[in-house]
């Protein structure tokens, strides 16, 4: 069991490097096509770049049902995947996002750091110029940009949520 509990978290922490490496030369690559979606402001709940999304579910599953009989490695890789395709959704989509309103503005310098980064890679809504192309790794630069931020809102006397 703790072997498993291994496993998933290894996994779950390839999964960003998966994800970086996917992100940069495929989906800003020969992707691209699906991936435009993302960069561009539309009026619907869903885009073409959502069916990676799709993707990585299959595999994911395919990895547990391939895994449950009797119960091995690739069990415990699906459940890493699902784990970062969790937290995918949960901070790309409804937190940086906003795909679902539900949550606020906060002041932790790590959330903070993320969606500065990721609005720095938004910047271009081309296949070209943009950078940071992580979701969870964010660069040291944004770290402290964020923490300056938040250190100057403690001086006025900000509340912290």
């Amino acid at each position: 069991m703790l072997t498993g509990i291994g496993i998933m978290l290894l996994t779950f922490v390839v999964m960003e490097v998966v994800a970086w490496v996917m992100h940069k030369y495929v989906l800003h690559g020969f992707l691209w096509f699906l991936h435009k979606s993302h960069h561009t402001r539309h009026n619907h709940a869903f885009e073409l770049n959502d069916l990676f999304f799709a993707w990585y579910g299959t595999l994911a599953m395919l990895f547990f049902i391939f895994g449950s009989e009797p119960l091995d490695y690739r069990f415990w890789i699906g459940a890493g995947i699902t784990l970062y395709g969790v937290a995918y959704f949960l901070i790309h989509d409804v937190f940086i996002h906003r795909r679902i309103k539900a949550f606020g503005r906060t002041s932790n310098v790590y959330f903070k750091a993320l969606n500065m980064a990721h609005r720095v890679h938004h910047k271009s809504s081309g296949k070209d110029g943009s950078e940071s192309f992580g979701m969870l790794w964010v660069s040291p630069r944004y770290f402290k940009a964020a923490s300056e931020v938040v250190n100057k809102k403690d001086k006025r006397g900000a509340v912290h949520h």
